[in-house]
């Protein structure tokens, strides 16, 4: 289609691209031809724009006139909506994603995360207890990955806006727009932007992972399932945030700011994003309203940290009256979720409470609740800034609990200590109840003080090898669990060695006053008998229990054999020449051997001492 001449007018000029009326119109696209060509059009466009609210136009000029109008806006349309697919492409997100996954960001979150895998030191025992897994399982086995997802989360710190499209571009549609608002085609020109670009959004959201699933279709989602979709979603997030819907923000800027009378940019920039926005901010809502399983704990608070991260930027980039739908979802989000987190501390405190297993493990040795629980409260302590600042009131205990079973704990000497450390406290405080509860089902005394000092004391080291939780949890209660430990070693010592001991007493030897003269060889006899029949039956029994810890195992052994050797020795020493060698089974040197199979966890048949005899 040649350029006009002069002695054509402007109706003729639009009529010539009527698409209705040329088929040659409907092929080709006037801002895909020769810019003149283009000028000549939007002059045609003007001049007729402004005929139209001239008040010397008969009825028939007004007619054609208006009819010009409807045909130059349908070509409008259609050039707008062909600049923009034509232009238009998802954002490049891979990019994106490696640059909120690789950007390296040491926090002091991550800084204490330990490697403690649950069947670490776990013996024989390694298998955990059903009702354990149920309040702690995906718990402790996603450390690291957590870590990665938060400082992930950290390093897009601010808003990246992109240009969507070129600046030839961007000027076409805005010269498109001007004319189609001036025309009262305001709602058309946003309709077609906003299908548009609502396509290219929704493609950078299936690049990023963000699925359109409803709240009931995320609630009924596996929790290993759900847990992949946090992450991916807190990545997604900071992505949609801070560059796509900053950046399509941006190109509504560019193309309709000042336009009209009305804020055009501002409703043609939630024309395209609030769907999204409302997809991207139902994820979230959907998990704070969802079942509250301690499990979630930590996801959870990875789901808040990143929300609160995000919220200035969301602030700015939601900040017209009609996005104020979509920027009032996040702080009611982030309530629900912090009042989801304190939920699921109590839960877990009732967890703790509650856990029912029975069945002793064997040889005295860590129960698995101890492992998760320590676990659980090392990683609360990794969030002590967020759950600091949710946790603003004591645990309640004692009468006032919800269940009548719980201990009382009296937090006066506590006043020091925030509301978060001392739930955690409280934490260790039920652990403890219910492993004393678990204790009962021993038969033997002695293994029941030794499970008490295995267990206490694996608090006390977990504790010491966090300096988070440690400060948390302070030296007065460490000294007091320290307390614990140290007088159940005493208690299974007692138990132990005390007939033992008995057997190397005096009393009951000497049948006359006399000293030398007057011991009772049966009596005698019957003593060394007594006293190998019981020493083999603690050496045969105690070397299955176990203290898995190196240490404290040493520790208890040479407490034995400070108070078994010297009183040996000096019952031999007394009484050996009157006796045969036969009764004497166990050399000092034996003893001493014999000790150090002990609380190794296995049959002494296994060991490879060095005996004497």
């Amino acid at each position: 289609m040649e350029p006009p001449g002069n002695d054509i007018t402007a109706e003729q000029i639009i009529l010539r691209w009527d698409t209705t009326a040329s088929e040659n119109a409907g092929v080709r696209m006037i801002f895909e031809g020769d810019r003149q060509e283009v000028k000549c059009y939007l002059q045609a466009v003007d001049l007729v724009l402004r005929s139209v609210n001239s008040s010397s136009l008969s009825d028939d000029q007004s007619k054609r006139a208006n009819n010009a109008i409807q045909i130059a806006m349908a070509r409008l349309e259609d050039e707008f909506r062909n600049i923009l697919i034509a232009n238009s492409t998802p954002i490049e997100t891979e990019p994106l994603n490696e640059s909120i996954s690789l950007t390296p960001r040491t926090t002091p979150r991550t800084s204490s995360c330990r490697s403690d895998s649950p069947e670490k030191n776990e013996g024989s025992n390694g298998r955990k207890d059903e009702s354990i897994a149920r309040i702690s399982s995906a718990s402790f086995t996603d450390r690291n990955e957590r870590s990665v997802t938060f400082a992930s989360c950290r390093s897009m710190n601010s808003i990246r806006e992109q240009d969507l499209l070129p600046p030839e571009s961007i000027s076409d549609l805005r010269c498109i727009a001007e004319r189609m608002i001036a025309a009262g085609y305001y709602r058309e020109c946003v309709q077609v932007y906003g299908s548009v670009r609502k396509s290219v959004v929704d493609g950078s959201f299936k690049r990023l992972g963000v699925e359109k699933l409803s709240i009931g279709d995320i609630q009924r989602l596996e929790w290993e399932a759900l847990n992949t979709k946090i992450g991916r979603w807190i990545r997604a997030a900071k992505v949609c945030i801070r560059v796509l819907f900053a950046s399509e923000k941006k190109l509504c800027k560019q193309i309709f700011e000042d336009l009209g009378t009305t804020a055009v940019d501002d409703a043609c920039f939630m024309e395209t994003v609030k769907a999204p926005a409302n997809q991207l901010f139902n994820f979230a809502e959907a998990i704070s309203i969802s079942r509250r399983s301690p499990e979630k704990l930590f996801k959870i608070l990875d789901l808040h940290d990143s929300l609160m991260d995000l919220l200035p930027d969301i602030d700015d980039v939601f900040d017209s009256k009609p996005a104020e739908s979509v920027k009032i979802q996040a702080p009611e989000i982030l309530s629900r979720l912090a009042e989801a987190a304190r939920g699921m501390i109590s839960e877990f405190e009732n967890a703790v409470l509650r856990e029912p297993s029975r069945v002793p493990v064997p040889g005295g040795t860590i129960h698995p609740l101890t492992r998760y629980v320590m676990n659980y409260i090392s990683l609360i302590s990794d969030y002590k800034q967020t759950l600091g600042e949710l946790i603003i009131s004591r645990p309640t205990t004692g009468s006032r609990h919800c269940d009548s079973t719980a201990p009382d704990m009296d937090f006066t000497d506590h006043e020091e200590q925030s509301p978060l450390a001392l739930h955690l406290i409280w934490i260790i405080t039920l652990l403890q109840f219910n492993l004393d509860g678990k204790s009962t089902h021993y038969k033997d005394n002695s293994l029941a003080h030794l499970f008490m000092m295995n267990n206490v004391h694996y608090i006390v080291q977990k504790i010491k090898g966090s300096s988070e939780l440690r400060e948390m949890i302070g030296d007065n209660y460490l000294r007091t669990l320290t307390r614990i430990f140290r007088q159940a070693a005493t208690n299974h010592q007692r138990a132990t060695w005390i007939g033992v001991l008995h057997c190397l007493r005096d009393q009951g030897l000497h049948s006359t006053g006399s000293f030398s003269s007057g011991v009772s060889k049966s009596a005698l006899r019957a003593r060394f008998k007594s006293f190998n029949v019981i020493f083999d039956e603690v050496h045969r029994t105690q070397a299955l229990w176990l203290i898995p810890d190196e240490q404290l195992r040493e520790e208890l052994r040479i407490s034995i054999l400070e108070k078994l050797v010297p009183a040996y020795r000096s019952f031999l020493g007394r009484f050996r020449n009157h006796i045969s060698e036969n009764y004497i089974k166990y050399t000092v040197e034996d003893l001493e051997n014999a000790v150090l199979d002990l609380f190794e966890g296995f049959a002494v048949s296994q060991h490879s001492r060095r005996r004497s005899h």
